[in-house]
């Protein structure tokens, strides 16, 4: 008896430098190249839609769930590209197997597989998002699976000192890119992708505000960056930056005026080389930019404001830094 399927997926051809999709026997090729991952799953996800449409099953594939749910709910969405990601996690460990298949033991075992809980437990998440929109719409299962998750992990929260920060930076001194990009980090505390996509169009040097999304570009309701009142020390930066740059420029950080996506591999080759500890990683700059404005009792409003934060998540994982926690009762009698 011939083995089911497990649907469309992604191969990468060595030979062609190209994003294949296999589908069976079956054999398209996407026309990226190693550098477009997101443009193959986008053309994984179209594939998908015009020429897979699975019928409606009481026990599907768990493939067939999961390219149900990229096509009819993920598509077009801000976190698609992130989210897609691990929809092939997913696929690539429970593609085979059936909804019937989902209990406590296989997620546990899926857990194990991934070994990292944080990462287990949002992939799981989504899968259990994908169940219940195939129950809703493709349905009726025979029976709802339960999807158990591995426990939340608390919230972390290191930040660099500042004699960390000037190990690094004098470390960066060569890689011009990666210094401005530490250095807007760390006065702003924004978000990896918002520092990379930063336009000098953006940055009005006269009122001193920037605009961390471009005119009209939507956000997530999680991932909120708001516009900026920039410090006077941020402010000189930036404009010997654009002295620098030109009245041409385009981008702020870049590297020969093409913009950088995330600076990984320099920033790793700097971290090691000032000799700075393994959590020292780019979204460190936010944890170190909310824990300075703690430190130093600045109002928790204006700070979760200029961070792009609830004021909730901003008491809950920094609040403890600012000097005022607890002390109308710490002496209580």
């Amino acid at each position: 008896m011939p083995r089911r399927s497990a649907g469309p997926k992604l191969w990468f051809d060595k030979e062609r430098q190209t994003w294949t999709i296999i589908d069976g026997r079956k054999r398209s090729r996407t026309g990226c190249g190693p550098d477009e991952a997101q443009r193959a799953q986008e053309s994984l996800r179209d594939y998908i839609a015009t020429k897979h449409s699975p019928k409606g099953s009481p026990d599907p594939l768990i493939s067939d769930v999961l390219n149900v749910y990229s096509s009819e709910v993920l598509a077009g969405k801000l976190s698609e590209a992130h989210v897609l990601y691990d929809i092939a996690k997913l696929a690539k460990w429970w593609g085979k197997k059936c909804v019937s298949s989902i209990g406590s033991q296989t997620c546990k075992d899926y857990a194990a597989h991934r070994n990292a809980p944080p990462s287990a437990r949002r992939e799981l998440s989504f899968l259990n998002a994908a169940v219940r929109h195939w129950h809703a719409e493709h349905g009726p299962l025979k029976a709802l699976p339960v999807v158990v998750r591995p426990e939340a992990p608390q919230p972390r929260a290191h930040f660099m000192t500042r004699e960390q920060a000037a190990r690094f930076l004098w470390n960066a001194r060569r890689t011009p890119h990666l210094a401005r990009f530490f250095i807007i980090g760390w006065y702003t505390g924004s978000r990896r992708t918002v520092i990379c996509q930063l336009r000098w169009s953006m940055i009005d040097l006269r009122s001193g505000i920037m605009h961390r999304k471009a005119p009209g570009e939507r956000q997530a309701k999680n991932k909120l960056a708001p516009p900026l009142r920039m410090g006077r020390r941020l402010m000189a930066h930036l404009k010997r930056w654009k002295r620098l740059d030109g009245k041409g420029a385009e981008w702020v950080i870049h590297y020969k005026g093409k913009p950088i996506k995330r600076p990984v591999r320099t920033w790793e080759q700097t971290r090691k080389a000032a000799k700075l500890p393994a959590y020292v990683v780019p979204h460190v700059l936010r944890h170190t930019r909310a824990t300075n404005m703690m430190k130093q009792g600045k109002d928790p409003w204006e700070s979760a404001k200029a961070l792009g934060m609830s004021l909730t998540m901003l008491e809950k994982v920094y609040g403890h830094h600012h000097p005022d926690w607890q002390k109308d009762v710490a002496d209580t009698r």
